[in-house]
């Protein structure tokens, strides 16, 4: 499996690492600083350097199917593999993985913002969106807004914690998503906390202090059903 730096340090860019395995599923390493897509977020993109000088650009970083810890780089079409047991240096695409962290934890600004169950999201490169199970005439863009930047220029600070499974059980409010539940089973669950504002379970990167993410606004809200809500957020 592959030793996942990003869980721990969401700011690595860069770490030595080994080549397991190189096939046309893609590139697997002992350990990685690339974000593999899940959550609604996307995989990091970036190059791995090898010792030779030879780069090998990185389009995509997905999981694979032997659990959590199985993480494949996907190489632009046409590269050359490495071989197993290659040494290299894998480097992300920093400036493109810092905005997904900024609107990642935006969008959890968003849920605290904004009552009702998370039916849907996604973040991307410069917005994101979440859905809600909530009446249309309850949403107000300006007003939305307006509080997500209060809260973004408080700088409260944003860490990881983890819980034990029966902990999650036992707090069933935790979880806010009901199109994706938090992977249990191996004893520990990782929350991300924004100090005072909100707590739920998430695998994905953030930033440090939500006064990083910058002024956002609400873009727009869809009508996706009965009760169904969509915020869309873009950087200001």
């Amino acid at each position: 499996m592959t030793e996942l730096l990003f869980r721990d340090d969401a700011y690595v860019r860069s770490c030595l690492a080994r080549v397991t395995a190189a096939d046309g599923h893609g590139i697997r390493l002992d350990r990685t600083v690339f974000y593999p897509m899940g959550g609604g977020q996307p995989g990091d993109s970036g190059v791995l350097r090898l010792v030779s000088g030879e780069t090998i650009a990185i389009a995509d970083t997905v999981k694979g199917g032997d659990g959590l810890d199985d993480i494949i780089h996907i190489p632009a079409a046409g590269s050359a593999l490495p071989s197993p047991g290659a040494e290299l240096i894998a480097e992300i695409d920093w400036d493109r993985r810092h905005r997904l962290m900024r609107m990642h934890t935006c969008l959890h600004l968003l849920c605290a913002v904004v009552p009702g169950a998370v039916t849907g999201g996604q973040v991307a490169d410069g917005r994101g969106r979440l859905d809600f199970d909530v009446p249309g005439s309850s949403l107000d863009k300006e007003v939305i807004a307006a509080r997500l930047n209060q809260l973004i220029a408080a700088a409260h600070p944003v860490a990881p914690r983890w819980i034990s499974d029966d902990d999650l059980a036992a707090q069933p409010e935790l979880v806010r998503t009901m199109s994706v539940k938090p992977p249990t089973g191996s004893g520990l669950v990782r929350l991300m906390e924004i100090a005072g504002v909100d707590l739920q379970p998430c695998g994905g990167t953030h930033v440090a202090s939500t006064a990083e993410i910058g002024l956002v606004v609400v873009s727009k809200i869809e009508n996706k059903g009965r009760q169904n809500r969509r915020v869309i957020l873009a950087f200001a």
